[in-house]
Parts: structure tokens; sequence; C-alpha cells
């Protein structure tokens, strides 16, 4: 059997916070919003939205969640710049690895997104005894394909709760509230696929 493939460097977190905090805030304003506007919008606080486009702190994903479901984009659109055409191969060592600062939840843009493809893949990986809320997608209606790699993984989709096993895919639509858990004794990694 192979060796697992050596995990790609994260990004340079205070590097990835600026990129962050310029993308967000160029969001806001491209919309014509305050930060009060955002806030309401979003249910993050003014003063949080504040010290995030500052870069003075790091978005956790629960955050992160609640900024892109506010701008009605993924994730990953919101973290990384949107190329306008897109490379055909990306190695394992340009995948970008994203650290959540609260979790432990590690995320890398196995195929970021391009303004040319409609979908995109993500690998996820949760340590055990984690727990992480999202209040509505980023927009309604956005497909997904989690694919079950290893460990144990509990996803709740506006209530309904479903728990996978390695190999396990869940393919759904998501038009509410989502919530990931890992048991006490395992964590998980997954592949997503959004299209």
């Amino acid at each position: 059997m192979k060796d697992p493939l050596p995990e790609p460097s994260p990004l340079d977190p205070a590097q990835l916070d600026r990129q962050i905090a310029d993308r967000l805030k160029a969001l806001r304003l491209q919309r014509g919003w305050s930060l009060d506007d955002l806030a309401r919008l979003s249910g993050v606080s003014r003063a949080s939205l504040s010290r995030l486009e500052n870069a003075e702190v790091s978005a956790s994903a629960a955050t992160l969640g609640r900024l892109c479901a506010a701008h009605g984009m993924p994730l990953s659109r919101l973290m990384y710049l949107v190329e306008e055409g897109f490379a055909p191969l990306i190695r394992y060592s340009d995948q970008p690895l994203w650290r959540d600062p609260e979790t432990g939840f590690r995320r890398r843009a196995v195929s970021p997104p391009a303004q040319a493809l409609a979908g995109e893949v993500l690998e996820g990986s949760l340590p055990p005894a984690t727990r992480i809320s999202y209040e509505r997608p980023p927009r309604p209606g956005l497909e997904h394909h989690l694919v079950l790699l290893d460990g144990a993984l509990a996803v709740s989709l506006d209530g309904t709760r479903h728990t996978l096993s390695a190999g396990d895919c869940l393919r759904y639509q998501l038009f509410g509230s989502s919530l990931f858990e890992t048991p006490e004794d395992a964590g998980a990694r997954y592949l997503l696929f959004l299209v």
C-alpha cells in the first residue's frame, strides 16, 4: 500500500488573515453595506467585523459560514480570489490548506473555485469531539456530495441527522442549517464536492 501523501503546507496564517480581511472589506463595499448592515445580515457583531476586516483576529469556520451566507457564496470563494481562467493541473503541494483556529478543523482546496467551472472539491479533516454548525447555506440549494474517507461523522441537515461511516456518501441540496460532529473517540476526513 502506498504511503499517504505528505500534508501540504498550511497557508501563512497572517497572510491568509490579511487576504480574508481584504476580501471581506471589498465584498462589503461592493454591495454598499456598512458594518452595521453586514452585522445585521450575518449575525456577527459590528466590533468583530471591524476586527476581521483589519486582520486583528482570525475568523473561525462558524463566523466565516455566517459571512458567506450573508454574501451568498461558498467559503472557498470568500477565502480565495477566484481565478478567471484555471490551471488544469493543481499539484498536491499547491492546494491551499486552512486551519480553523477555534476547532482545529482543516480544509484543503483540492480543486479551488474558478469562474469557468461550476464545481469545486474540498477535503475536510475534523479532530475527535468537534462540532461545527452553520446557521444557513452560503447559497440556498447549493449541491453537496460528501464522501467520508475515514473516521466517523454525523451531519445534521435542517435537524435530520445522518451518521456516516468510511466509504459512505451523503448527497444533498442545502437550504437550511447544517451541523458537523465527530464522536469523542474518532475524527473524520472527507471529500466534499460542491456544484
